[in-house]
């Protein structure tokens, strides 16, 4: 069995005139939910094999707060293809995957995360800024994303995890 973590990256700046939508950066309340998921992560004793990230600035960032705050010493990977990816194009990122992970976080964008975790278990879960899912799924890789159904074991969103 694989399990795939899928992170919206954390609470961004608002957009500016004339700045581009890829360099944005996280905001105060952004930096605080990447921490919170880090220590979830950390809290939930969840040990990543491999972590693929958006390289947008604000994905980067996400992914580096979680990693520093929930002590996780993981290989990281940053891929453009996951900044503005719909789920056909985030399943062909996890298909290539290698079989040896069993433990990947996958953090990217809305609506493509939203739409892969439905693509993923068929079910329709809004994930805010910060919102961390986890799938396990039945298949390899390669063969998962579009031939089974995974199934969604819990979806924790930054709110909670500031009440916890």
């Amino acid at each position: 069995m694989k399990t795939l973590l899928l992170l919206r990256h954390a609470k961004a700046e608002n957009a500016s005139a004339g700045a581009p939508d890829f360099d944005r950066a996280l905001n105060d309340r952004g930096r605080k939910e990447a921490q919170a998921v880090g220590a979830f992560i950390q809290k939930q004793s969840l040990v990543l094999d491999l972590v693929l990230s958006s390289s947008a600035k604000r994905a980067r960032e996400t992914t580096e707060l979680v990693l520093a705050s929930g002590n996780l010493a993981v290989d990281v990977r940053f891929d453009q293809r996951i900044y503005e990816a719909g789920p056909l194009l985030l399943s062909e990122v996890v298909s290539q995957i290698e079989e040896e992970r069993s433990s990947v976080l996958l953090v990217g964008h809305n609506p493509g995360m939203e739409e892969l975790l439905q693509l993923l278990t068929g079910h329709l879960e809004h994930m805010a800024t910060g919102t961390l899912a986890k799938v396990d799924l039945k298949a390899d890789w390669l063969n998962q994303t579009l031939e089974t159904k995974g199934n969604l074991d819990w979806i924790v969103k930054p709110k909670e995890l500031a009440e916890a």
